[in-house]
């Protein structure tokens, strides 16, 4: 790869860290290029250039942290056996996220979801295709411990990922405005006693 197309890697890399950092905080909407460009010491088409549009900066910060939020998430849980072991993982891993704020404006997904919930167009879909497949990883251990027997056969896979995402979005909440010390234990509990 020549030394340009490297270099252009880099900045976009960086550009993109730095608007997933602001749009944790303030939303994606509060991006504007003229800021990043402040920011990055760049020029307003400079930042633009990587990207084009500002909607087409949303979608690749979404991109972006969306590989944080699996690197934090699936990839600690991804060793461990498939079914209830790993959806414990994954819940334990899910918390800890949270817990450590690795976002500093909480969970980037659920701002998200709630700023674009109510606007249609391609920032929104992309949002929920990635709070589905979310889901669809969670059902899915789900499904597996039920086969195995870990977890009731009666068990609807629906309702309990519906209900793993209350407690970690009430978990967002409790931490991001409350600064309640205790949110992460709670959800700990409630995710362990909801796991059996």
């Amino acid at each position: 790869m020549r030394k340009s197309a490297v270099e252009a890697l880099g900045t976009r890399a960086a550009i993109l860290d730095r608007s997933v950092a602001i749009a944790s905080m303030e939303g994606l909407e509060g991006l504007t290029i003229g800021r990043l460009a402040t920011e990055l010491s760049m020029s307003k088409s400079g930042v633009l250039g990587h990207f084009g549009s500002k909607q087409a900066l949303q979608l690749a910060v979404l991109g972006r942290a969306d590989e944080i939020f699996r690197a934090e998430v699936w990839e600690p849980a991804r060793p461990a056996a498939p079914g209830l072991t790993r959806l414990r993982v994954l819940c334990e891993a899910w918390v800890s996220y949270l817990e450590r704020q690795v976002f500093p404006g909480g969970c980037f997904f659920v701002a998200a979801a709630h700023e674009f919930d109510g606007r249609p167009g391609p920032v929104r879909d992309a949002v929920e295709a990635r709070f589905d497949a979310w889901r669809e990883r969670l059902a899915k251990e789900v499904r597996r411990a039920v086969d195995a027997g870990d977890l009731p056969a009666g068990t609807d896979p629906g309702r309990l990922v519906f209900e793993l995402l209350g407690v970690a979005m009430a978990l967002n909440h409790a931490t991001q405005l409350h600064r309640d010390p205790h949110a992460a234990t709670y959800a700990r509990q409630a995710m362990k006693a909801r796991l059996g």
